[in-house]
């Protein structure tokens, strides 16, 4: 991370990185989310079952090792979380050194992963307002030290296909990472007026903290629109998806033997030796 990203990431509580990932890179992503989503959509209402503690019911693939949640229909999502089992063109976005350069800067504890979703929202889909205020839950705080930015939870969000403002783009409110006061307006996107969009291309990516006040605007266009989001946080945090909220990061022992060591440490808690 630079110097100019450096301060804009602690002046407003995220960046857009331009071109994080190549063409071929992008290419591969896609071709395995389109068909992950239909491997998820044809299973997702199946047993087994893994019920959240946050109160959402996901099928658990025991095949490819997925959890999933959701619908294809109008205003609606499809979850799909620890894609890593499902397909190794993920292992991609695992230890991806330009990515890691930029948790590096901001995650000053061995930082681990914490989150995986695809995230496939449909046409007439919004993601409603959430994070905010430097009173959140520890889990999302940010703070500034001596050691320069010191995060708890970000994401970095990979966009497979361009993404306007009419296409549901990804939307903030910056500087509130760092308010005191819980937003006064609409918990509805397209509703709260601090609220703009962050129009991207595809290969671009946006590294955000989970303290600040995001979401999603309306997908208003015919396209269906595709992101991956990688969460990273200290190594002691534990799985923060919501199927498997608290828990031990969800990766398969047939995921694990086909990583690397430094992939591998990206779902070790506590200590790089623990299994």
């Amino acid at each position: 991370m630079n110097e100019i990203e450096t301060f804009e990431f602690d002046r407003q509580g995220y960046i857009v990185i331009e071109k994080l990932l190549n063409e071929t890179q992008v290419a591969a992503l896609a071709e395995a989310v389109d068909e992950l989503e239909e491997h998820a959509l044809a299973h997702v209402t199946q047993s087994p079952r893994k019920q959240s503690g946050w109160g959402a019911n996901y099928h658990a693939n025991p095949e490819r090792g997925y959890h999933a949640n959701g619908e294809r229909a109008e205003g609606k999502t499809l979850i799909v979380e620890d894609y890593w089992n499902a397909n190794p063109a993920f292992d991609i976005l695992l230890d991806h050194q330009p990515t890691m350069d930029y948790i590096h800067g901001i995650v000053k504890q061995r930082p681990t992963i914490n989150n995986s979703e695809i995230r496939i929202r449909y046409q007439g889909n919004a993601t409603g307002c959430h994070g905010g205020t430097v009173s959140a839950s520890q889990k999302y705080r940010y703070s500034y030290t001596e050691h320069g930015i010191d995060c708890m939870m970000v994401r970095m969000v990979y966009f497979i296909h361009d993404c306007t403002n009419e296409q549901g783009a990804f939307c903030v409110v910056p500087g509130t990472h760092k308010t005191n006061l819980p937003s006064p307006h609409s918990n509805d996107p397209d509703e709260d007026p601090d609220m703009i969009g962050l129009e991207v291309k595809a290969g671009d990516a946006i590294l955000f903290t989970e303290n600040l006040r995001h979401g999603g605007f309306l997908n208003r266009s015919e396209q269906t629109r595709k992101t991956l989001h990688v969460g990273y946080g200290p190594h002691w945090m534990m799985s923060q998806n919501i199927a498997t909220m608290d828990e031990k990061q969800h990766i398969t022992a047939e995921t694990c033997a086909r990583l690397t060591e430094a992939q591998r440490d990206l779902f070790r808690a506590y200590s790089p030796k623990t299994s």
